[in-house]
């Protein structure tokens, strides 16, 4: 008894010890995103060091290295809290109507927050293709993630009859993040304000691909 009491008890402290050191390394990543945002979103990207961040967050500069592999890991650390935060926000938002209205909703969100600063918004789109690090891996799977909850969106106008049962939601997702990502690129490259790139860029896209999904 006495000593089944003992372990419980030890088990407990090791608990509370694991609890406490994952709080601090949160709290920590959390300095470190924070502080890169202002950083690249104030000094840019490319003038920013890791060096830099460090200081700001308060940490040891190896400390930075825990939380991602390199500076462009820190800017997918960054981006990825920021979509995500929109994604969820916008797709619990979501009004009901049209496949159309309901789409450029979630999209009009992500590129406000791509709008908030060009430039680093430009040098994520740079620099994510190709990239290995642990935060680049988890904006993939973000990526991913958005693709899917576009095809429950196709299911969803499916279900009132809008698109035919006949077509792949996914298949159909697919094409409408990559009308979306084109429109993105036309505004990072400057051919485009933001305010045209949803409309009448993105919205006309996509009220041509849905015409393709009707039965």
């Amino acid at each position: 008894m006495a000593s089944g009491r003992k372990r419980e008890a030890q088990r407990g402290v090791a608990e509370t010890v694991t609890d406490g050191r994952r709080a601090r390394t949160l709290e920590t990543r959390g300095r470190i995103r924070a502080a890169a945002w202002e950083l690249f979103s104030t000094q840019g990207y490319e003038a920013t060091t890791t060096q830099a961040i460090a200081k700001r967050a308060g940490v040891a500069a190896g400390t930075v290295f825990v939380h991602a592999s390199d500076k462009a890991d820190l800017l997918f650390l960054v981006m990825d809290e920021r979509l995500s935060a929109v994604v969820e926000a916008r797709m619990a938002a979501v009004p009901p109507g049209p496949l159309l209205s309901r789409l450029l909703f979630v999209f009009a969100g992500i590129l406000e927050t791509y709008g908030e600063s060009p430039g680093v918004a430009a040098a994520f789109v740079k620099n994510l293709p190709g990239a290995t690090g642990p935060n680049a891996q988890r904006m993939t799977s973000t990526t991913f993630a958005f693709i899917y909850r576009l095809g429950l969106l196709v299911e969803e106008a499916q279900a009132t009859g809008e698109v035919s049962k006949d077509v792949q939601p996914m298949a159909c997702a697919q094409n409408i993040f990559g009308l979306y990502f084109m429109s993105l690129m036309a505004w990072l490259s400057g051919h485009a304000s933001l305010e045209f790139v949803l409309d009448p860029l993105l919205k006309d896209s996509l009220a041509l691909q849905i015409r393709g999904f009707r039965p």
